[in-house]
């Protein structure tokens, strides 16, 4: 991407014409820094020397327009895509950059607070969860949308909907603020996922998007791209031959196989266009998280040109069938009214481009925006002909477990060491 591993770019490494002039907006930065950490490295971006504006051309190229335009600084914009690509994008400039080698020990890397602490209420932290919407009404929801594909029925484009990925939100709230910093080094224990860390600060949410995504989107390095896409999921049992029976039984369900075929199906149709070579080399295989067994299929290609940039390709493939459906632009339509709530940056990306183009995005899934004493947590599960609804719910309270077990609670705000 440009930097060198362990490379460090600071204020004082700059000419001072230039550290004068990014020094107020570094001072306004937020608490917590962009994080990117995962199996091969972590990227960590303090400060802010400036944001992608808002406007009505395409993201990739308000991005060249920003670079061309600040010669200062890391030539890298890091942040998250929203669900809703008409929706703006939270992408910013920051005034320092570490990247490292492997996934390091995050509490060294985090900032700690300064000056007096406020005093917390004694004892374990009280939780109210709400759900929203509710699991009858998620259930009710994957019910009417089974139907729809029963009968046959078509929007107004005439397409039939064959698959559909609802989501439904917890809505936590904590008697006193919630420590992100320790919420993100709990999901980093988990080796097998892209830990990340997105501040919301200057949007209209606010607050920060921490996650532990197991999902590639795409990256790009020159003219080489890689995607990992997921879908078909089981949950991952106690008990060691309990948990492997239920990946075995993963491996050869019709239901999830079609679901994942889609996905994969999907991804290689859309970048074949602008790809010298493109294939899966190791085909479909049994992926897992510390709570989730997946069907992950790891795609490969060289593009025909290797200026494409990693955001043009990301919008190109956003959103895939894995979190949205098929075909996309049905399953689009149909999201809103059933789930009942705006996306926002859940089941959008998180990731980097840097100036030449080059950058890696990851679906934002396993996710929660965190502002003071609330977290919003989403989930959501593939729904094809043949789905359950019961089986679906249950989906999404096993994708909820990996932020509830950071959390320390269950889905119900009962503490985990209370035998519930």
């Amino acid at each position: 991407m440009g930097l060198p591993m362990n490379a460090r770019l600071t204020d004082a490494a700059r000419p001072e014409r230039v550290a004068s002039a990014i020094r107020p907006a570094a001072m306004s930065a937020p608490a917590l820094p962009f994080v990117l950490a995962g199996r091969e490295d972590t990227l960590i971006g303090q400060g802010c020397l400036g944001r992608l504006e808002a406007g009505p051309a395409p993201v990739e190229a308000r991005v060249r327009a920003y670079f061309a335009a600040r010669p200062e600084g890391p030539r890298l914009l890091v942040g998250a895509l929203p669900y809703d690509m008409d929706a703006p994008a939270h992408l910013l400039q920051p005034a320092e950059l570490t990247r490292q080698a492997g996934r390091p020990d995050l509490s060294g890397l985090l900032p700690r607070a300064s000056g007096p602490r406020p005093l917390a209420p004694a004892g374990a932290p009280q939780w109210r969860v709400m759900a929203e919407p509710t699991l009858p009404a998620y259930r009710a929801a994957v019910t009417a949308a089974l139907d729809a594909m029963a009968r046959g029925q078509t929007d107004a484009s005439g397409e039939r909907l064959r698959k559909i990925v609802l989501s439904r939100s917890l809505r936590l709230a904590a008697d006193r603020p919630i420590d992100a910093g320790a919420l993100l080094q709990a999901l980093a224990r988990d080796e097998s996922v892209t830990t990340f860390c997105v501040p919301l600060a200057g949007t209209e949410e606010g607050g920060v998007f921490i996650g532990a995504t197991p999902e590639l989107l795409i990256s790009k390095t020159g003219a080489a791209l890689l995607s990992h896409p997921l879908a078909g999921s089981a949950r991952r049992r106690a008990d060691a031959g309990d948990d492997r029976a239920a990946a075995e039984a993963l491996a050869v369900s019709e239901k999830d196989g079609r679901e994942h075929r889609a996905v994969v199906e999907a991804i290689l149709d859309q970048l074949a266009p602008y790809c010298a070579e493109l294939g899966t080399p190791e085909g479909t295989q049994i992926t897992s998280t510390a709570t989730m067994w997946h069907l992950g299929t790891r795609i490969a290609g060289r593009l025909r040109d290797p200026a494409m940039s990693s955001l043009e390709l990301a919008a190109l493939l956003h959103p895939t069938p894995a979190v949205c459906g098929a075909p996309r632009a049905v399953a689009a339509r149909a999201i809103p009214a059933l789930e009942g709530y705006d996306r926002g940056f859940y089941a959008g990306a998180v990731g980097w481009c840097d100036a030449a183009g080059d950058g890696a995005w990851h679906v934002a899934i396993r996710c929660a925006r965190i502002a003071g004493g609330e977290a919003r947590l989403y989930a959501g599960a593939g729904i094809v002909p043949g789905s359950d609804p019961a089986a679906e719910g249950e989906e999404t309270s096993a994708k909820f477990a990996a932020l509830l077990q950071a959390f320390g609670i269950d889905e119900d705000g009962r503490p985990l060491d209370a035998g519930a």
